[in-house]
């Protein structure tokens, strides 16, 4: 009994360490089951070495060593183990592939410039945090909950994330708006963004977390039109809370990227501001985090898995070969320009649902036509929705994007 106990763990621990190491894209039906394994495995692999260790010390005292079967499944344990170990160390290359990227986007002094115009906008979050993947610290930060800035009842709600007991600055503080993702079907402000909305909250900003209507019930353009219906909240009465209306950052991850991207390309767009076109939904930087850009796979990559099927069955109004021109325009790859703001675009190196090359592709498209500051970095090992939860690669994302905004918000006052 023990010998086959230990080939069905080995062998699942070894698929999954092994889908925490290599990206595997087909088949496309499983695409998102590989991802959500690979993921578990990935962002917590020190939780599954201790806890593989600990099966295989079990193991070999109830005897699996004994049958063959067993030998061969504690082979698999061990084996996974040493993925395990590899796939630690090289999340723990993140910080250097962030600081490259920094770098080379904002320049070699962009560090210096920062620590002496403002130091506390960049004290790195606690390294301890990934000890506590799903512990949440609020120490320092004050919540204020469901408000509303539109008028779709819960998909209209926001919260307010700001520094408990920081002194007001006569200006406000800067903003960043947080998008979810969940394939603009699914998903709440609740779930995702923390790491990021906390810590950021502490170094002095105030962020805002926002719903937004889902397809398939509510079809495309409602998402797009409720972000730019918080970006005008946002500048009306962010002030109300110690926000500076004059500075606002956005960031979404996965389908709140896309939806963060095109918002910062598209300002003042009526199609997508219907009934509040006069309203300045401009955007001062933008953050997407593993963002699909081309709804058109204008390239032609994705083959079988194109997204064409889902987004035409959930969310895009019309299909694709009736409105080419509206997925286009839906697409920020097909809305790049020279007035674009600052972006940092964030993409795991393994993911499998949003594809690397897409990412390369934006960035490319951007650096064509725009002069902004433009960063770019492709995570280590990462996977889809790495930053969701507290562990090495997230809690060097949410330094990252710190240190980015930083940079943008010091610039923004050198030229005021």
């Amino acid at each position: 009994m023990s010998a086959t106990i230990a080939l069905l763990l080995g062998v699942s621990a070894l698929v999954g360490t092994a889908l925490a190491t290599w990206r595997v894209r087909h088949p496309a039906a499983l695409a998102f089951a590989f991802m959500m394994l690979g993921w578990f495995v990935g962002e917590l692999a020190v939780f599954h070495l201790i806890l593989q260790a600990t099966v295989v010390a079990l193991l070999v005292w109830a005897g699996a060593l004994d049958d063959p079967i067993g030998q061969l499944g504690l082979a698999c344990l061990v084996l996974s183990i040493v993925g395990l170990v590899a796939i630690q160390r090289r999340a723990s290359t993140a910080a250097a592939a962030f600081e490259r990227g920094l770098r080379a986007g904002l320049g070699d002094d962009y560090s210096d410039t920062i620590a002496a115009a403002d130091p506390a906008l960049i004290q790195p979050p606690p390294r301890g945090q990934a000890w506590r993947p799903f512990r949440f610290d609020h120490h320092g930060v004050e919540v204020v909950r469901n408000i509303s800035y539109a008028a779709h009842a819960k998909r209209n709600l926001l919260d307010i994330y700001r520094p408990a007991d920081a002194p007001q600055s006569p200006d406000g503080a800067p903003v960043v708006l947080y998008i979810h993702g969940g394939g603009w079907i699914i998903g709440d402000k609740e779930q995702q963004g923390k790491p990021m909305l906390l810590h950021l909250a502490r170094r002095g900003y105030v962020c805002v977390s926002i719903n937004y209507r889902l397809g398939p019930r509510d079809r495309w353009p409602a998402q797009i039109v409720d972000v730019k219906r918080a970006i005008s909240w946002i500048r009306e009465h962010i002030n109300d809370y110690g926000g500076n209306p004059d500075f606002i950052a956005v960031a979404g991850s996965s389908a709140g990227g896309h939806l963060a991207s095109l918002a910062a390309l598209t300002p003042g767009d009526p199609a997508f501001q219907p009934g509040f076109e006069h309203a300045d939904t401009s955007i001062d930087a933008c953050i997407p985090i593993y963002a699909p850009f081309d709804l058109t796979d204008r390239a032609g990559r994705r083959g079988r898995a194109s997204m064409r099927r889902f987004l035409e069955w959930g969310v895009m109004s019309s299909p694709l070969d009736s409105d080419v021109e509206g997925w286009r325009a839906a697409s920020p790859v097909w809305r790049v320009n020279a007035d674009a703001p600052a972006m940092f675009v964030i993409q795991g190196e393994i993911d499998e649902l949003v594809w690397c090359e897409e990412a390369a592709d934006f960035v490319a498209a951007l650096r064509e036509c725009s002069t902004a500051p433009l960063v770019f970095v492709e995570v280590p090992g990462a996977q889809h929705a790495f930053e969701v939860f507290n562990s090495v690669r997230s809690r060097e994302a949410v330094d990252a994007i710190a240190r980015f905004l930083a940079a943008v918000v010091i610039d923004r006052r050198d030229r005021a």
